[in-house]
């Protein structure tokens, strides 16, 4: 491919706005480019004024690469011009909170009695009877970092400083698991709250067989905290399979191994019932004058004198062509192999014409 002329990108009518629900989640296989797709797309989406909020929950942290600014762990405007919005989450720190946001004892000493660190029925050794490796709610309890991603989204979804939120999410199999938690989190409150009222009765004979200490057991404290979390599960839940406010968008590459990846996580949002409106298909060795639909000064791949672009688009037409076939129904979306990584305004700006 030829040396890339930049000059012409900045004359490129990048989007005003976008076509798009409150909430834009990106998921995919890793290095496809879903940080790519969601910073374009929240630069959009700002251009118009629209508050909006760009979220990674991947723990590689290139959004802020692809930003070229440094975002912290909690949302923070970065853009003076427009209000654009980012947090990239440290999952790590976010659990050493507690994955669920509450209290180190909100169960009043059940948690503990559930196998918890240091709990009678645990010893923090994951031999408890409900536990993991640190018991129910230990910090290191399978999921631990989703949950942790979960609990702050809960939080982002209902902020009233923003009217959009695009979440960069984990590569597919965490992504799943994340949106697993819902159903996960909101049993397991359920039967927290079960063993609580069941328990509270004769909570201080317990821990007194255990060698605990009566005064230190409040069998209310943290229910309600519990309660008020099991509802915010539910109207996350339901955020997400609506689909006028909540479009899960698939990014692919052009070849054989991602469409059957992209159609298997497909299959699995379905059976979440979260709605997928978009494939972005992305890294496909055409011109990017075509993909655009008119004329742009930036480099494409020579198909006529170069063989190994040649052969190339022959196996991505093959791929393209699958895609079309399985994705029908869906938004299918192309954005072109550039010649330089994709990072700053004036590339990001074509990708999110690309994805207009």
């Amino acid at each position: 491919m030829s040396d890339i002329d930049v000059q012409a990108v900045d004359d490129i009518d990048a989007p005003t706005g976008v076509d798009a629900p409150d909430y834009v989640l990106y998921g995919g296989k890793g290095g496809v480019g879903k940080t790519t797709c969601a910073a374009a797309t929240a630069l959009a989406s700002a251009r118009d004024g629209t508050a909006t909020l760009v979220v990674s929950t991947d723990p590689a942290h290139s959004l802020s690469d692809t930003l070229e600014t440094e975002i912290p762990a909690t949302p923070t405007r970065i853009r003076e011009d427009t209000p654009l919005y980012a947090a990239e989450i440290d999952p790590e720190e976010a659990v050493g909170e507690g994955p669920l946001g509450m209290e180190e004892d909100a169960l009043g000493g059940l948690g503990g009695m559930l196998g918890g660190e240091g709990g009678p029925l645990g010893e923090g050794d994951g031999t408890g009877p409900v536990g993991g490796d640190d018991g129910l709610l230990g910090g290191s309890m399978p999921g631990a970092d989703e949950a942790a991603a979960m609990r702050l989204l809960l939080d982002y979804v209902d902020d009233p400083r923003f009217d959009r939120v695009v979440v960069d999410t984990a590569p597919t199999g965490h992504t799943l698991r994340l949106l697993e938690l819902p159903e996960t989190m909101d049993s397991m409150v359920g039967k927290i709250l079960q063993l609580r009222e069941r328990f509270s009765g004769m909570m201080g004979n317990l821990t007194g067989m255990f060698g605990g200490d009566d005064e230190d057991v409040d069998p209310e404290a943290g229910i309600e905290d519990l309660r008020e979390l099991s509802e915010r599960i539910e109207h996350l839940r339901g955020i997400l399979r609506d689909p006028s406010k909540t479009d899960f968008r698939i990014v692919m590459v052009p070849e054989e191994l991602s469409v059957v990846e992209s159609e298997r996580l497909l299959g699995q949002l379905r059976e979440f019932g979260i709605p997928v409106g978009t494939i972005v298909v992305n890294r496909v060795m055409q011109d990017p004058s075509e993909v655009l639909g008119y004329d742009v000064d930036i480099a494409g791949p020579n198909h006529d004198d170069c063989d190994f672009c040649a052969r190339r688009w022959e196996v991505q037409q093959g791929a393209l062509a699958r895609a079309q076939d399985l994705f029908r129904g869906h938004e299918v979306r192309r954005v072109p192999l550039f010649a330089e990584e994709v990072h700053g305004e004036r590339l990001l700006a074509v990708v999110a014409a690309c994805l207009d």
